[in-house]
């Protein structure tokens, strides 16, 4: 059973990992750097742990003692009990989940390693917004994508917002980053996927009409919000498709779209 340990100083070392979560551009900068991420709340740090994370240490308010009690017991690393107000010193925000963990990241796979494997791929282009990140992986888990790729300025998955957003579900698809970018696109090529780009352009073929769910392997391309993809990602592609929009609306959050495309791609699969 872990020590559990009564702090009530906001300034304590031990609670480092966990000061100034507020602050985007210090945490963007500083977790990838130290191999940490935080996982907020029961469940989201249930998944971290199923999903084989490492736990470097739990944050938590006493009420959170009982409901918490079997990931105490098993856990290997320190268990600092604070009250809400110095939890909120420390990490910058009321934290109303009542339960924080620093986990340890894990090595990035390559991406030829997860194509060897996949047959549905969504690969994402300078989607910068995590809560987008969250929601497409989230998307990607409930219905069946294989595995996500991500351009090398597409924000971190593992960033707190990304992982709440996705309710744990990025520690359930496999993901990399595509580099060189994006010269790296070749490589889905050669692993025998069809390059199928998302845009809002008229000329595009409608996503139906595409038929991508009988592809025997296909990659589906987003990109940013407003922005879209690239020009050379285009170019990349083997075919643009679109989602017949009505009513003059003339596209959908990037996180919306890649739910409506995940399912045309997956739709038919076992387990889908």
């Amino acid at each position: 059973m872990a020590d559990v340990l009564t702090v009530d100083d906001p300034d304590d070392p031990r609670l480092s990992d966990y000061t100034g979560l507020t602050d985007v551009e210090l945490r963007r900068r500083r977790e990838p750097a130290e191999g940490l991420f935080i996982a907020e709340g029961e469940k989201v740090l249930r998944r971290a742990l199923q999903a084989g994370y490492p736990m470097r240490s739990l944050l938590l308010s006493a009420k959170w003692l009982d409901a918490l009690a079997d990931v105490v017991e098993e856990a290997d690393a320190p268990v600092y009990l604070v009250d809400p107000a110095l939890a909120e010193q420390v990490t910058g925000y009321h934290v109303h989940r009542g339960a924080l963990a620093s986990m340890q990241r894990r090595p990035l796979p390559d991406a030829a390693e997860l194509l060897a494997a996949a047959r549905r791929v969504a690969v994402l282009e300078s989607v910068n917004d995590h809560t987008n990140i969250g929601a497409i992986f989230r998307s990607a888990a409930a219905l069946g994508m294989d595995a996500v790729l991500l351009s090398p300025d597409c924000a971190d998955p593992l960033y707190r917002r990304s992982v709440k957003v996705s309710m744990g579900a990025v520690f359930s698809v496999p993901y990399a980053r595509l580099t060189p970018w994006p010269q790296g696109l070749a490589a889905l090529r050669e692993s025998g996927c069809r390059l199928l780009a998302l845009t809002p352009d008229g000329e595009a073929v409608p996503l139906d009409e595409a038929a991508p769910h009988r592809l025997e392997r296909v990659a589906l391309m987003l990109g940013a919000e407003g922005s879209g993809l690239s020009p050379e990602a285009l170019a990349a592609a083997d075919t643009r498709v679109r989602i017949p929009m009505a009513h003059g609306v003339d596209s959908l959050n990037v996180g919306a779209a890649a739910a409506v495309a995940f399912y045309a791609v997956t739709a038919g699969r076992s387990g889908a």
